[in-house]
């Protein structure tokens, strides 16, 4: 079984492999997009739920915030009290679930949700009492949940805001979750809205209900044309219905809206070896491997399978590989900390655990999620890539 990642803004995938967003993939494609196919695929003119509308609230839950927040309450300290209704065991109380993506209204119902869920809910609150709030996509580690023979892939969203001049916080809802650092960007509600449709693909998908999945997944499209995961879904969805021209035409445009979908490339290569098309398959094959050599999670999670196996040189040799790719990852440092501690060199390890509080003590944006449910950022804190004052050495 594959562990699932606590974050849920789903994808499909039916080949596993150790991959990630980092870099672009260096793969050159004969596609060309067809608008006749195209409107074959998402068959549609207008928002068929319009009606629905993730961000309502309704009267109970205005109440409740009216006798919350106080006409003198400042925005942190609004943002505290929505941050204790929602999470407090005395008030909502709201617990992780991953079976359903729900409306705010919904997850303030049911006490429970995904990360969507919650955020829908948050933003929502937020915004009626006068705060600045947005959502905001984080990219994670790649991990899978087999789900029957789909392998579901799982992206991260939280909430952001502003709070005065280079002030601003963040709203996680995360069990525990491993971030990629500094991949996070704010997306409109169009977008998020896009991506609730999306999830509730994925959802009837995998119960097997594929012309409800196309169904959602059309809508997500219509709403967000350049959605890549939500054609790589439709495109998953149409590979389940013997369709392989819509399945290859669908993988094609999440690769081309996002070209570094590695999941896109992966279902390709697949498509093609079932089809008998082995030399493309292999091209596909030979992008992702250069792509993986220049992805320091790949580098990370090889390092993790040779600690596992007790293959200390290997871990060694991956986790500084992943270092060199990427100086302001913590637990980059923490892992190689870990193999130079099992090689007895307790003075390395300390300083390589030293160099990982560093970074995090020296960026704000960097951060452990399960440990914070809600963070406040001074960006005048915030380093870039290229920023001087951490120094990794090995040995």
């Amino acid at each position: 079984m594959i562990k699932l990642v606590n974050c849920k803004i789903k994808g499909l995938l039916f080949m596993a492999g150790l991959l990630s967003a980092c870099s672009t993939i260096n793969l050159q494609t004969e596609f060309e997009r067809d608008a006749a196919i195209e409107a074959q695929i998402v068959d549609r003119t207008e928002d068929l739920f319009s009606e629905v509308d993730p961000l309502f609230l309704n009267d109970e839950i205005m109440a409740l915030l009216d006798r919350l927040i106080d006409d003198g309450d400042s925005t942190t300290v609004r943002v505290a009290k929505i941050q204790a209704l929602l999470y407090d065991e005395n008030y909502l109380n709201l617990r992780y679930d991953d079976s359903r993506t729900h409306t705010a209204v919904e997850a303030f119902e049911t006490r429970q949700g995904n990360c969507l869920s919650v955020m829908n809910l948050y933003i929502a609150m937020a915004r009626y009492t006068g705060i600045d709030a947005q959502f905001q996509t984080v990219e994670v580690r790649p991990e899978w949940d087999k789900r029957g023979s789909l392998l579901v892939l799982s992206r991260h969203i939280n909430a952001t805001g502003n709070l005065g001049y280079k002030r601003k916080y963040v709203v996680d809802f995360t069990p525990e979750i491993q971030l990629q650092q500094l991949t996070a960007r704010t997306v409109s509600d169009l977008y998020a809205r896009a991506l609730y449709f999306n999830n509730l693909g994925v959802e009837a998908l995998v119960a097997e209900d594929l012309d409800t999945a196309l169904t959602y997944f059309k809508n997500a499209l219509y709403l967000e044309t350049d959605l890549s995961i939500a054609w790589n879904n439709i495109g998953a969805t149409y590979n389940r219905l013997g369709n392989r021209e819509f399945a290859e035409y669908s993988y094609q445009m999440a690769f081309l809206t996002e070209d570094n979908n590695a999941t896109a490339v992966n279902n390709l290569a697949k498509h093609y070896r079932s089809t008998g098309e082995l030399e493309l398959a292999i091209r596909y094959e030979d992008a992702i491997q250069r792509f993986n050599d220049r992805n320091p999670y790949y580098h990370f999670a090889r390092g993790q399978l040779a600690l596992e196996a007790e293959n200390l040189e290997a871990a060694r040799t991956s986790f500084q590989s992943a270092l060199r790719l990427k100086r302001f990852e913590p637990d980059f440092y923490f892992a190689l900390a870990d193999v130079y501690s099992a090689l007895g060199d307790e003075l390395e390890a300390e300083d390589l655990r030293q160099s990982a509080e560093e970074v995090v003590a020296g960026n704000a944006a960097i951060y452990q999620p399960s440990s914070h449910k809600l963070r406040v950022i001074d960006s005048s804190n915030i380093l870039n890539d290229s920023s001087a004052g951490t120094t990794i050495r090995f040995r």
